[in-house]
């Protein structure tokens, strides 16, 4: 079992937007803006081979992750966590975003060759509010 509450979970099932944090090479902070899911015990992203969030996080899988509710600013989730970046079902997954995000069947943004891949994080620790 992991450290997300049920209310961290239903706070991941909505479509809130969430900020990655990332690490670049000379160890200052990349973040990013993302759309999020859960597998119930992981914190689910979706990128494409090549940018920068999938270089930093092949390099180095620490990651930092923040939800706020868009609808009540206190409603929030903070998180630090490894990422394991997976190429399996990410395609799917990106779908899934976008129907949960935008209420299509397919991601409407994909570009010709790009390789979608799912990031899956395992919280490590979870903040208090800043």
């Amino acid at each position: 079992m992991g450290i997300l509450t049920d209310e961290d979970l239903a706070l991941l099932a909505e479509p809130q937007l969430a900020h990655v944090a990332t690490i670049e090479p000379d160890g200052s902070p990349h973040v990013t803006p993302v759309w999020v899911d859960t597998d119930g015990e992981h914190i689910l992203f979706n990128t494409v081979r090549g940018r920068v969030k999938y270089e930093n996080l092949r390099r180095d899988p620490h990651v930092a992750i923040s939800v706020a509710d868009k609808a009540d600013d206190f409603r929030t989730l903070w998180v630090k966590g490894t990422a394991e970046l997976l190429s399996e079902g990410a395609d799917a997954h990106i779908d899934r975003m976008a129907m949960k995000y935008l209420g299509q069947d397919t991601y409407p943004f994909r570009q010709p060759g790009e390789e979608r891949v799912l990031v899956r994080v395992t919280p490590t620790h979870k903040l208090g509010r800043g």
